[in-house]
């Protein structure tokens, strides 16, 4: 059955990010991933040298929310938690004896949140950003304080130092994207002559989201159904970074995923599929996994040539368990020809060929100069008529010519030596040769196997009906991703045909295996 789109919702999320892309140049994907991690309640890193774009990414994402209040700040060693959190409220303090912060207008009050060069924070600043990046929470105080932030965007022209201690924050950034200066010349000349204020509001307002529909979202972004092919595409990731992680030469440069990160990655993923109108998440989304599972920019290929190879060779043919219905299949027709086969071997007496060029005769020669003829002549004899006959010695000399044809037996040649027909035998050797011998099976036998090609044949069948269904939906508008490179969709068709084209080879296959072994005759 097909899936039911909501066209409505797919473009709406586009024209949210026409808009907030108007005036910008190569900054679509960063933009989008960035509204995606905040609808999905999740935090982005920038990475890349100043001037490129990443403050101007935040606080046009903050446009994006009609009743969004934003917070930017840029860190030094130097900050103090009062400068993100709040300042001590005095009156709290000297009334009720209180250590609270006035929160509003800064990070915890805010929806979305910038913090620029987020390794110089300092280690108070980071121990609170930890429990707001994973549980939302702020310990303001003895209070535990919900915090209503939907997207937090950090960046830095660095990665966090190994020597220092940012392991754990740097985990809470679910989705991780370089950005690098404009690489086309048309959009760097755009870029430089256009007078357009990036930084003005100009999204219409029926455009941006507001909370109460964001709330709305979070249900049904949960509700999203995550189907086989896709779990088994991120159980083959973890298989293929378990054996990248297992190398020597890795040891140095693990890929260490843990199971927060999977949940957090999954939701990302739900959260695509839902602002593309879908009910259920596509092997197109699962390459949006690209930018949340390295840990440094070398890595970042080898995680896609990782997604790249599950999706190519295992997306949808592991959903209908392809490589077991092959097995099976490959049994049932082994099954069916050890039991309709006989291999009969027998012994075949064949000539034997000197040097692949000649026979050699058998008879004894002493009054006969010539052991040898050529193959070539021998096969071109008449068991009638006599014909001229060149005979060679061993050292493959002509030694004489003489009237000759083949001779009454096998493997025999007759000559008119000295006024008397002569019969020269050529020497052989035995030979094995088998010979295939068909039986008709047992009829209980036999109903067994039609049961079991009725029971094979049914389930290929279901599964190639339910890609008629399902497939033009899957591939529909997949080179439309919004937040994905449109490249990645030749991976996903690619795949789902080939899952096609073996289905009806293996039913065809078994058409053929329930003719042979019905048609045998007893």
């Amino acid at each position: 059955m097909t899936v039911k789109r909501d066209t409505d919702l797919r473009l709406r999320t586009e024209s949210l990010l026409d808009a907030l892309t108007a005036g910008l140049y190569e900054r679509d994907h960063a933009m989008g991933l960035a509204l995606l991690t905040a609808v999905a309640g999740e935090s982005i890193f920038l990475l890349g040298p100043p001037g490129v774009g990443k403050s101007l990414i935040a606080r046009r994402l903050k446009y994006a929310f009609r009743d969004g209040v934003s917070f930017e700040y840029l860190m030094s060693k130097f900050s103090t938690p009062d400068e993100v959190f709040g300042p001590i409220s005095i009156k709290k303090l000297r009334d009720e004896d209180k250590y609270e912060r006035l929160t509003d207008r800064y990070l915890p009050g805010a929806n979305i949140v910038f913090l620029d060069e987020i390794w110089k924070a300092g280690p108070a600043i980071q121990n609170a950003l930890l429990t707001i990046l994973n549980e939302k929470i702020y310990r303001n105080g003895e209070e535990d304080m919900k915090v209503n932030i939907r997207g937090i965007i950090t960046a830095s022209n660095e990665l966090p130092p190994r020597s220092a201690n940012l392991a754990p924050i740097w985990d809470r950034f679910l989705v991780r994207l370089e950005l690098s200066k404009i690489s086309q010349y048309q959009n760097f000349v755009k870029m430089v002559v256009d007078t357009q204020d990036v930084y003005e509001d100009n999204i219409p307002t029926a455009t941006k989201l507001s909370e109460e529909e964001l709330d709305r979202w979070s249900i049904a972004i949960d509700a999203v159904e995550v189907p086989a092919e896709v779990l088994n595409t991120l159980q083959l990731l973890l298989y293929k970074i378990e054996q990248y992680n297992a190398r020597p030469n890795h040891a140095a440069s693990q890929i260490n995923i843990y199971d927060r990160r999977w949940k957090k990655a999954v939701r990302l993923l739900r959260t695509s599929a839902y602002l593309h109108g879908r009910k259920r998440v596509d092997l197109m989304d699962c390459f949006l996994l690209e930018h949340c599972l390295w840990n440094g920019p070398e890595q970042r290929e080898v995680i896609r040539e990782m997604i790249v190879d599950a999706v190519r060779k295992h997306g949808y043919s592991v959903a209908v368990n392809l490589s077991a219905l092959k097995k099976e299949v490959r049994e049932f027709e082994d099954d069916v020809r050890e039991e309709t086969r006989i291999r009969h071997v027998q012994e075949e007496e064949q000539l034997l060929p000197v040097q692949e060029s000649y026979y050699e005769l058998e008879k004894d020669l002493s009054q006969f100069r010539g052991v040898l003829v050529t193959i070539e002549q021998f096969r071109g004899l008449s068991n009638q008529e006599f014909s001229s006959v060149n005979f060679y010695d061993e050292d493959r000399n002509l030694v004489n010519r003489i009237r000759g044809r083949k001779g009454p037996r096998e493997n025999t040649i007759e000559v008119n030596f000295n006024g008397t027909d002569t019969i020269f035998r050529l020497k052989t050797h035995l030979v094995e040769r088998q010979e295939v011998i068909r039986k008709k099976p047992h009829r209980i036998l036999q109903d067994f196997w039609d049961e079991r090609h009725e029971r094979l044949s049914n389930y290929i069948r279901q599964q190639l009906t339910a890609i008629e269904a399902q497939g033009p939906d899957e591939l529909d508008g997949i080179q439309d991703h919004l937040f994905v490179d449109a490249a990645y969709a030749t991976v996903v068709s690619a795949n789902l045909s080939e899952v096609r084209e073996a289905l009806a080879g293996l039913l065809l296959q078994l058409e053929k295996l329930q003719f042979e072994y019905g048609g045998v005759e007893r």
